[in-house]
This record gives C-alpha cells, structure tokens and sequence, in this order.
C-alpha cells in the first residue's frame, strides 16, 4: 500500500515552469486518472512522481517518506508506457523475468512464480513463449502491464497506454485495467489518459490539469454533473456542455432573446448558463422553451442523434443530444427545453455560481 502527497510540486525547465504548485493527496489503493489538454503538464507530473524528472519546488512524499532525491526503484513505482518498450528479441516469459533477473536475492523459483502470476492474471499464459512481434498490440500491453506486475509495486503509473490501440482493443484492455485494479485493490494507481471514456470509468477521482494547475479534483461524477469551472465544464463530457453567454440578467448576449430560467441568488450581470446536450430535448407544444432556433446539422449514430442548433449566436451551434433516431431535417425550427435542476451557472471569471445549501431544521429541545 502506499500514500502520495504531493506540497506545491513544481517543474521549470529553466525558466518554463510547467507545473505551478500541485497539491494532491492520493490515498493508498486509490485509481486516480490524470487528464487535461496537450501539454497541460499531466505526463510531466506522472514522471516526477516516477522519479524519471527531478522537481524542482515542493515535496513529494510516499506513506510518509520524502522521496524528492529517491530513484524510480527507491520509490516502488512500476510505470506501463504508451509504447511498450518490449525487448523485441526476448520472449514474452524472457521480457517480464528480465527486471526481476537483476535483482539481488531473486530465486529462479520466485522469478518463475512472479511471471506465471502476472501471466495468469492478464490471461496471456499461452504466449509466454512467443516474442512481441508474434502478439497483437493489445497483447503486447498486457505484456507490458505483466512486467510491472511482476514488480509486485506499491505505485503503478499509466502513461497513455492505450492510445496506441485501435477501439476494439482499447475496449478490451480498459476492462482488464479495470479487473486488474479489483485484485490488486491495495494498490494505487495514478493514470494519464486524453480519453474522456478511460477516465469517467476507470477512476476513482479524476485530476483535471490545465496549464501546469490543478482546476478541480473529484469523482467522475462530480465533475460532470458538478464541475468548478467552465475550463472543467467543457473539458469532461462528449459532447462537450453548451455554455451560453448571458447579460443583464437571464438574456443571451449576442441575441437579445430572454432565457426563461432562475437565477442563483446573487447571480446576475455578465455570467454564462451551462447544459448538458443529453439534458435537451424538444419542447413539445404548449411548454416553455429554453432557446429556439434552426436546424445547421444532424448526426444519426443510431441510439443517439446528435442535433446542431444555430440559435443566433456568433460561434459554435447548441448541441442537443435525442435519444434514437431524429428526423430533423436541415433549416427545420426547433424549440429545446432542459429541467431547471440541470442548469449550471458560472460567473464572468469563469467560476461556478451555486446556490447556498439549504438550512437544516432546528429541532425543539426536548
């Protein structure tokens, strides 16, 4: 088992800083996945947790201990990249022994036990003897993952590791991460993805980096349906959440159309309205409309319609998310209604605006 914290973590490359003062605490077995925009400093900060680049500000501790000048094996950190890295003329038995191999006091029995394990946990015991250009690329991951295993690791680190899959096997391979992380439960594992699917169904909590800051930690479903920021806001979800710019109250700047909802207590000037595209259906007759507009596009993808609504903004349409298939045809004026409960606000700063929790009754003295 193992704890990380990271105290105002920091990386410069002389006088780039990439990441600005990471604050995270990171339970032991916890499943966190880190994501963000290229170059947001996600990967950075999974190999300065490695121990593969040198921090420059801050600490970084592991149950307790300050690992800041620690090597990567110090640590207990195995690390899955993107790529592999198989030795392409060992076999597949060869390449998950060969780390164990270097280590003082490894028996050949226990080398043997440890690699037969992995094997048997990633269901690739019949490729043991095979080399890497004989495996398919998601066979070769799961070798790659033996690898690490075999380590028997306090930390495991994700790099990407799917990204070099085509869907099908991204699929496959995400489950058995997932199976993986269930037996191996005492085990943290900290996970860089770009994918939105990845993220929202493997993690525990999920990390959003942006520009080398943290913009908001939490549970999948937290930051979807309760996300700090517009950054968040936009960032989780596919399709991304329709932000709309309000002005003087509930207007749409840019239209000069009255948006019929309630604003927070306190809200009110510049600010901006966010929903969700699965929270938008067709206003049906008689029932007030969020916004109206026409009909710029429609994508068919057989259980959802995705409908792009030019409503009189400068930008990008609204897009609503239907269930089945919608025949709406291009230029075709459509009203869209959402639940007041699925409306998010956020201020001119970008920040979300919500309502004061409810006060708790007071019971009587007895």
């Amino acid at each position: 088992m193992a704890h990380l914290k990271l105290t105002g973590v920091r990386k410069a490359y002389g006088s780039v800083e990439v990441l600005h003062g990471i604050d995270l605490d990171i339970p032991s077995g916890e499943f966190v996945v880190f994501v963000g925009p290229s170059g947001c400093g996600k990967s950075t900060l999974l190999r300065t947790i490695a121990g593969l680049e040198d921090i420059t500000g801050g600490t970084l501790q592991i149950d307790g201990r300050t690992v800041n000048e620690a090597t990567p094996k110090e640590r207990g950190i195995a690390m899955v990249f993107q790529s592999y890295a198989l030795y392409p003329h060992m076999t597949v038995y060869d390449n998950m022994a060969f780390g164990l191999s270097l280590e003082k006091g490894q028996s050949k029995g226990e080398i043997d036990r440890r690699v037969r394990e992995a094997a048997k946990i990633l269901q690739i015991e019949p490729y043991l003897d095979r080399l890497p250009k004989a495996l398919s690329g998601g066979q070769r991951q799961r070798v790659a993952i033996g690898r690490a295993i075999t380590r028997d690791p306090k930390v495991f680190l994700f790099d990407e590791p799917l990204s070099n899959l085509d869907a099908a096997l991204r699929v496959q391979t995400r489950i058995e991460i997932a199976r993986l992380h269930e037996r191996m439960s005492d085990t943290t594992m900290i996970y860089v993805t770009h994918d939105q699917v990845e993220a929202m169904t493997l993690a525990d909590r999920i990390v959003v980096l942006n520009k080398g800051h943290v913009e908001q930690v939490g549970t999948p479903l937290e930051l979807y349906n309760d996300p700090d920021n517009l950054f968040v806001a936009r960032f989780i979800g596919s399709p991304a959440m329709n932000v709309l710019p309000l002005s003087g109250g509930a207007v749409l700047k840019g239209s000069g159309a009255r948006v019929p909802v309630a604003l927070p207590p306190g809200a009110g000037g510049e600010m901006h309205l966010g929903v969700r595209p699965e929270d938008l259906t067709i206003a049906g007759p008689g029932e007030e409309a969020l916004v109206e507009g026409t009909v710029a596009l429609t994508e068919d993808l057989g259980e959802v319609t995705l409908v792009y609504v030019d409503i009189g903004l400068q930008g990008e349409p609204l897009v609503a998310k239907l269930a089945g298939s919608v025949d709406l045809p291009r230029g075709t004026a459509v009203r869209l209604a959402a639940p007041a409960d699925k409306l998010r606000f956020f201020g001119a700063d970008g920040q979300a605006i919500r309502a004061a929790p409810a006060a708790k009754p007071m019971r009587a003295a007895v």
